[in-house]
């Protein structure tokens, strides 16, 4: 039997040059409009990102990453967008974009714990 939460996630792709199409998996953001829960985690592997032709430091990535756990969490210093109803956010964040940080779509799945799914998610597809 399936969770009693319907979910959905993406994948936090650090994109060091978009025109080269080329990302790096850093983190996770899960929604669930049934719980009301929104929420990410992240970590740059600085190794990993070497072996990416760069202009920006992990220092930039880290302050862009900030800010969208800024929206996600709906921080009033996250801005407008931080401050509209959680599944305007997700959309927001998961929309396609063009940008040093991008997502994956979005994919669902059943949860009892949606604390440990983000955590089971960023175990495997991010470390």
């Amino acid at each position: 039997m399936p969770g009693k939460h319907l979910y959905e996630y993406a994948v936090i792709r650090l994109v060091p040059r978009v025109e080269r199409e080329e990302f790096l998996n850093v983190g996770i953001v899960l929604f669930c409009k049934g719980a009301k829960y929104l929420n990410c985690k992240y970590q740059i592997n600085a190794e990993k990102l070497k072996l990416f032709p760069c202009e920006l430091e992990v220092e930039d990535f880290e302050k862009n990453l900030l800010a969208f756990q800024k929206i996600c969490l709906g921080f009033k210093e996250g801005g407008p967008v931080a401050q509209w109803e959680t599944p305007d956010r997700f959309r927001w964040l998961t929309a396609q974009r063009s940008a040093s940080i991008q997502t994956s779509r979005p994919h669902s799945g059943f949860s009892d714990d949606l604390d440990a799914t983000l955590e089971r998610l960023f175990e495997e597809l991010v470390l």
